[in-house]
């Protein structure tokens, strides 16, 4: 059975993606290259973007629960030289990582998603930076020309992470309702419902467990199936690969009827 990874796990992993990412910076062939998987930022963009991210996330963990999102207004603007770059990228991931440490897992927090299956606290915040971190940290590896699979305990907490945070939602859901199926390689699946309460998520039961509903049989089956590995199903939760990468069972325009909705009450649209 999976369990969501413990918080000095999330700590572990943020070091060493954010290292992972520093790395791919480091072999890429300039700075101003253009990202392949965020056309619209140069890699300094993005190193810019990550930097200064986790210095304002940093500053909303040791506000607390009470303060609004944390801008950090005294953030350093980031040097274009690419060895100082990299110094004030470690800077601003070791600023996160020590906010975190300062106030442990379950403090309550400011964050962006409302009404999801994520609490509202400190660890959930740790967990959902991880994913940001491992995902910025592929595109640095496009760019430089070598992409590597997310770990596979990154990949199989943020298949989940994904689901429970960046989708889940009160919002009813516009369309005649369905369910949408998400098999992991690595053999973990999950269940995504969306109907007029709503999209919620839930983890299906272990292979040898499974009934006729989640292997795709009988009234209660899901609408369609995507199957990967866990690194794959992030990836294209993500919309950093497309869905040829995957096998799709069922019916694949649902998952662009899910990829344009928007729920109200999100804080602008769904995170990716």
């Amino acid at each position: 059975m999976h369990n969501t990874l413990e918080f000095p796990d999330l700590l572990r992993l943020i070091d060493d993606r954010s290292t992972a990412f520093r790395a791919a910076v480091a072999d890429a062939p300039g700075l101003e290259a253009q990202v392949p998987t965020c056309p619209e930022r140069t890699l300094f963009d993005l190193v810019q973007h990550l930097g200064e991210g986790r210095r304002a996330w940093a500053a909303a963990v040791v506000a607390g629960p009470a303060a609004a999102k944390s801008a950090a207004t005294d953030v350093p603007a980031a040097p274009r030289e690419r060895e100082v770059l990299s110094a004030w990228s470690a800077e601003s991931t070791e600023q996160l990582l020590d906010a975190l440490r300062e106030v442990g897992p379950d403090r309550g927090c400011w964050m962006w998603w409302g009404a999801s299956q994520s609490p509202r606290t400190t660890g959930a915040v740790a967990r959902h930076q991880l994913q940001e971190i491992a995902l910025h940290a592929y595109d640095a590896q496009v760019t430089a020309g070598a992409p590597q699979r997310l770990p596979d305990e990154v990949a199989l907490d943020g298949v989940e992470e994904f689901l429970f945070t960046c989708v889940a939602t009160t919002s009813a859901w516009p369309h005649r309702p369905t369910a949408f199926d998400f098999h992991a390689a690595e053999g973990l699946s999950w269940r995504l419902t969306v109907d007029g309460d709503g999209a919620r998520s839930t983890r299906l039961p272990v292979p040898g467990t499974t009934p006729a509903a989640v292997t795709g049989e009988g009234p209660e089956a899901s609408g369609v199936s995507v199957r990967g590995t866990a690194s794959e199903l992030v990836l294209f939760l993500y919309d950093r690969i497309p869905a040829g990468s995957l096998r799709i069972d069922g019916d694949a325009g649902l998952l662009d009827l899910l990829r344009a909705w928007e729920p109200e009450e999100q804080d602008g649209t769904r995170r990716r």
